[in-house]
């Protein structure tokens, strides 16, 4: 076929040129193979093939024990001095080691917990908006979008305030370093930067949390380095990877469907009338219908575990397979008219906070909540607000990211 998922190329062409690419991949008989190239020191390249219908990427969800995280989701995979450097993250691990560090976190996403956010969260969004009436409409997703998530986080792990603009600094450093990279000199380059702003935040990170395990102070990182019931806690390692996680997963899924979002109701209009009808009543399948389109994180990898047949294709044990979320969510057999933007949809099969299984985002709540909130602030107290031209997109075939976006209000 004339489409190659693992080039640079494919990446570079429009959202709905590869759209239109997936469509086709999809009414294939069985997923198709593409080849990487191995970069020294930076990726090693094998291969994968791409699950682009839904049923596939639900299938290999659910069936994490065949389907592994390790040793990595990214793709293309990092070589493997990165866990030497960084220690492993929770999203590359498989269970009892990722269901550990799941339950020692998760009592930090309970109902109770975010019920327990809302106040912080209603008055970090008036702050916002009180700066953009006060400044004037610049960008949407420096003055918006990308301050929400990381103020949230920042709030609830007990971040002192003069250390935030750093983690700003350094997340949006983080968020550069993508799957895809135009040269060896830039891969370098990026990948160096990448290693420094990460290393700067665990440092963060680990220095407050002997700070907090000393004293404790009722914030997040209290809570992590602090044994729950079973005696179990995250060590220095632990704790810095998590917050890199929290901070690149946590905040992306939120910032992109945000700065995306308010494009889809300029270009809308009739969802955006039907969605100001009944705010509270259609905001929340608003929400899923926006991450549905959008899918904010594009995909992630899974190595096989031992020999598979999925839909006919038999799969070897070590065979690498990528999970393509924008094209299991516009699968026209799950979402008729998969295309369109409706609001009123049904949408809860959609995979945009991945699929089924012992990987769903754990934060996918809390995103909820804070675009929830962020959106009713946002057209209560400015209800002209509208998108201006097209966005400026991050070139990655990981994340859907907008960079900036104009709009007015």
């Amino acid at each position: 076929m004339d489409i190659d998922l693992a080039d640079l190329g494919f990446w570079r062409q429009s959202p709905k040129t590869r759209h239109e690419a997936f469509a086709r991949l999809r009414q294939l008989e069985h997923p198709v193979f593409f080849p990487e190239k191995k970069v020294p020191f930076l990726r090693s390249g094998s291969g994968f093939y791409a699950l682009v219908r839904h049923a596939d990427v639900v299938e290999a969800s659910r069936d994490a024990k065949v389907f592994s995280s390790e040793p990595a989701v990214t793709n293309p995979e990092p070589p493997g001095w990165v866990k030497q450097v960084f220690g492993e993250s929770m999203v590359n691990m498989d269970d009892p080691r990722h269901a550990r560090l799941r339950r020692i976190v998760t009592r930090s996403f309970s109902p109770r917990m975010l019920s327990g956010l809302q106040d912080d969260i209603e008055a970090a969004c008036r702050r916002i908006v009180d700066d953009v009436i006060e400044q004037g409409p610049r960008d949407f997703v420096g003055q918006v979008a990308a301050r929400l998530p990381i103020h949230v986080i920042c709030d609830m792990m007990g971040i002192p305030d003069d250390l935030r603009a750093k983690v700003h600094e350094h997340v949006d450093v983080s968020t550069a370093y993508t799957g895809v990279r135009p040269s060896l000199v830039r891969s370098v380059q990026l990948a160096g930067q990448n290693m420094l702003a990460l290393l700067a935040l665990q440092r963060m990170v680990i220095k407050l949390g002997h700070e907090r395990a000393a004293d404790p102070q009722g914030d997040l990182v209290s809570l992590l380095v602090t044994a729950n019931p079973d005696g179990e806690k995250l060590t220095d390692r632990e704790l810095g990877s998590f917050f890199a996680l929290l901070l690149v997963a946590g905040n992306e899924t939120a910032r992109n469907t945000m700065a995306h979002g308010i494009k889809l109701l300029t270009d809308n209009p009739a969802q955006r009338e039907l969605l100001m009808e009944d705010f509270d009543g259609r905001i929340g399948n608003a929400i899923e219908e926006m991450v549905r389109y959008v899918s904010p994180i594009m995909q992630f990898r899974r190595t096989l575990t031992q020999d598979y047949s999925l839909r006919g294709l038999e799969l070897k044990k070590g065979d690498k397979v990528v999970l393509f979320y924008g094209s299991a969510n516009r699968d026209e057999t799950v979402f008729p008219d998969a295309d369109s933007f409706d609001i009123t949809r049904e949408t809860k099969p959609h995979v945009g906070f991945g699929g089924p299984g012992p990987h769903f985002c754990l934060g996918a709540n809390l995103a909820r909540q804070e675009m929830r909130t962020m959106f009713r602030v946002l057209l209560t107290r400015l209800p002209e607000i509208r998108s201006v031209g097209e966005p400026e997109l991050l070139l990655s075939n990981f994340d859907n990211s907008v960079r900036s976006q104009g709009f007015t209000f």
